[in-house]
This record gives C-alpha cells, sequence and structure tokens, in this order.
C-alpha cells in the first residue's frame, strides 16, 4: 500500500496523526495503532437483524413467516445471528473477535458524542476509508462504534481510545448523534435501518457507482469529519413505506421500506397475476412481472429502471409502477401521500400464469407470496432522516448522478 499522501499530513497536523503503513499485514509506523489486514476480499458478510412478525422490535411468533434478508452479493440469507449485548454473553468461536458491550453513558460522564460507522465489507478502499474516519474522529474526542459482523469480515482491528465494536442490533444507535456510512446505496440502506430505529440522521460517503442518496465522495472524507466534528450539517427527512401482508384476512408479517416495496414473480418463466387497489377502490387486474410501490426518494432507484417518473424529494406521493404488464392500460401512477395502495396476489388462471410471487423490501428483506395473499403499502409512520453538506439543487443532484449532458445551457442573466 501507498504511504500517505500530503493532504494526509496536512488533515493529521489539526486531527492526529496520518495513517502510516508499511503493507497489507504489517504493523502501521509511527507511533499509530497496528491496523492489520489479510487481503482485499473477504466473505460475504452473514447476518442482520431479523424481520419480525409482530413489528419492527418485536418477537417473532412461533411459525411465523420467513423473512429473509439479502446479503451484499444479492443472495437471500435466512434471519440473521443473534448477536450478544455483551462479551459474556457471546458463544464461544475459535478465531472470533470478543464483543465489547454497549457503554451507556450517564449525562455528564464520559464521551458526550459518538458515531456508529457502517462499511461495505470486503473493499479494500472501504477499509482504508474506516480506519482514518475512526482515528480522526477520535483524536477529536468522538467516541466511534463499529459492527461485529464487518470488524471480523474484514479482520479489522480496532485499537482507538474511544472505539467500540459492538453487535449489529438495535442497541447499536443507542446514544449515537450520527450514523456515518461507507459505501453505496445499498450499504446505505442496510444502514438505514438501524439510524431509523433510534430515529437519528444518516450519512453517506459514496463508493459505489451511482450513490443517489449519499452526500459526499471518497475524495470529501477530509472534509466529512470537519463538518461531523464540527456538526456542521443539516437534518432532512426522507418519506418511507410501511408494509404489511395478510392472506384470506389473517395476519402474515409487516415490514417498512425507505426505497420500495415490490412484489415480484418467483418463477422467470411464469408471469404473476396480481390485481391492483388504491384506496379501497380497484384499479385493475394486470398478468404481469410485477408491480413496485416506491417513495420519492425511491424513484430514482427500482422504480425508474421499470420506466417510472423521477420524483422531487420535496414532492409527498406515492408512486405504483407496473414491471412489463401484459395490458393495455399499465402506466406508473402517482397517488396521494396519504393514499393506500393494495396488490392481491391472484391464483393463476391459464397457462402461463402462476399464482405465487415474492416481496421485496428495498432489495433487502424477502417474503414469499402464496396465492391469496395482500400487500397493503402505505405512508411510513417513522422517517429516516439524512443529514446534508450542502443544500445543493435536486436538479443538480441529477445531472451529476446520471452525468446528463447540460452543454449549451445558458443561464439567466
Amino acid at each position: 500500500m501507498s504511504g500517505p499522501s500530503e493532504r494526509d499530513e496536512a488533515f493529521g497536523a489539526a486531527y492526529g496523526p496520518a495513517w502510516h503503513e508499511s503493507g497489507d499485514d504489517g504493523p502501521a509506523r509511527g507511533g499509530g495503532p497496528a491496523w492489520h489486514e489479510s487481503g482485499d476480499e473477504g466473505p460475504a458478510r452473514g447476518g442482520g437483524p431479523a424481520w419480525h412478525e409482530s413489528g419492527d422490535e418485536g418477537p417473532a411468533r412461533e411459525g411465523g413467516p420467513a423473512w429473509h434478508e439479502s446479503g451484499d452479493d444479492g443472495r437471500a440469507r435466512e434471519g440473521g445471528p443473534a448477536w450478544h449485548e455483551s462479551a459474556d454473553e457471546a458463544p464461544g468461536r475459535e478465531g472470533a473477535t470478543a464483543y465489547a458491550p454497549v457503554r451507556h453513558v450517564p449525562p455528564g460522564e464520559g464521551p458526550q458524542r459518538t458515531v456508529l460507522l457502517i462499511t461495505h465489507t470486503g473493499r479494500s478502499e472501504a477499509r482504508d476509508a474506516a480506519r482514518k474516519v475512526a482515528h480522526w474522529l477520535s483524536v477529536a474526542g468522538i467516541a466511534v462504534r463499529m459492527l461485529a459482523p464487518e470488524v471480523e469480515m474484514d479482520r479489522l482491528e480496532v485499537g482507538e481510545p474511544g472505539s467500540w465494536i459492538v453487535p449489529e442490533d438495535r442497541h447499536a444507535v443507542e446514544g449515537c448523534e450520527l450514523v456515518v456510512v461507507l459505501g453505496g446505496d445499498g450499504t446505505l440502506l442496510r444502514g438505514a435501518e438501524l439510524a431509523r430505529m433510534a430515529d437519528i440522521p444518516l450519512l453517506g460517503v459514496n463508493l459505489g457507482r451511482v450513490g443517489f442518496l449519499a452526500e459526499a465522495e471518497l475524495e470529501d472524507l477530509h472534509e466529512v469529519v470537519e463538518r461531523i466534528v464540527e456538526h456542521r450539517y443539516e437534518v432532512e427527512e426522507r418519506m418511507t413505506l410501511d408494509v404489511q401482508v395478510t392472506r384470506h384476512g389473517e395476519f402474515v408479517g409487516q415490514t417498512w421500506a425507505l426505497n420500495e416495496a415490490s412484489v415480484e414473480k418467483r418463477a422467470r418463466e411464469r408471469m404473476l397475476e396480481v390485481l391492483v387497489e388504491i384506496d379501497g377502490r380497484p384499479l385493475s387486474r394486470w398478468g404481469c412481472d410485477g408491480v413496485v410501490c416506491a417513495t420519492p426518494t425511491g424513484s430514482t432507484a427500482y422504480a425508474f429502471s421499470a420506466g417510472g417518473p423521477i420524483v422531487w424529494p420535496g414532492v409527498e406521493a406515492l408512486l405504483l409502477v407496473p414491471i412489463s404488464a401484459h395490458a393495455l392500460f399499465a402506466r406508473p401512477l402517482v397517488a396521494a401521500p396519504d393514499s393506500l395502495l393494495a396488490i392481491d396476489v391472484q391464483d393463476g388462471q391459464g397457462p402461463g400464469h402462476e399464482g405465487t410471487g415474492v416481496l421485496w423490501c428495498d432489495g433487502r428483506r424477502t417474503l414469499t407470496l402464496p396465492p391469496g395473499a395482500r400487500v397493503e403499502v402505505r405512508r411510513g409512520s417513522r422517517p429516516v432522516r439524512l443529514a446534508r453538506l450542502h443544500q445543493a439543487p435536486f436538479t443538480d443532484r441529477l445531472v451529476a448522478k446520471f452525468a446528463l449532458p447540460v452543454d449549451g445551457w445558458r443561464a439567466a442573466r
């Protein structure tokens, strides 16, 4: 690995010594903590919060639906390990990290500012960025928490004073003022699950391709840390979706989404038959590949790829976008923010139709939908809060993220 840049050295003058590395596996030079690496690629992260039948935080009932959480590789995994809150409760595993407990700091005692740092596992640039951010924040007197699965997968050694390794559960964000995410939109959506529970802001640094939800790029890391230390950022709320599944009037499960909830066919070679309802009135019956229900935030994600409109985040609305519907009337729709969107999975009729579908929420959480299942989507009761460093118009963000050609534009004079 290369040594510290001039920019790192300059920043270190204000926020502590710059990181020095002698190689992938060697100890740090210049008095810094000994960060070690084993390679650029780590195994896919295994685990995450289990989705419960009775709500986001309630215990699952025996015999409830099999909610699945998708990993970074896109494959669904069932449930997630029961991460323990303290090292004493953690089961012994050879080579496992000894998890530090979440420390509850009474007012007036210990560090008063704490940040949860979430990274995209298995990427060398994410590991390097995480080390720098953890070090600079610690030097500035801000405690840093990192999730145990990420530390294990990337074999990070957290040696900073005030740094904590915590289980990936709802307690990880207790007492934090901010969740900082280093990665793409997928990693940021994972961070949103924790940030939303505690109603704290989420700040994304893009390490992916588009990074529409991120507020900064990797080269802005110095500015990001400075803004966090000086508490110079604005917070805006983004609308979410509450999703409930029933079958023949019986409750099946519930969850939420920031971008979208999509009902899709389960078998590639067969269509999905659905009946769409808005505000208690039937709209149309479609044979299709699926239906996307999205927020304005999600209008630039899956709904956009399915042919839906881009909706400015300041507009409150619900989007309904059919996916490859075999029908004359199957157009994207924009409904009122307080509307109730319902999708009934029909029994298959005739060849080429199949009554089994699957519900995806933010491309992460899944639930199999048998014939007779009903998915209801409404405005979420709890928003996601995003930290903003810049107040640039949304139009400028669109142009930058999609590299839109604007040559020839003449500004008003």
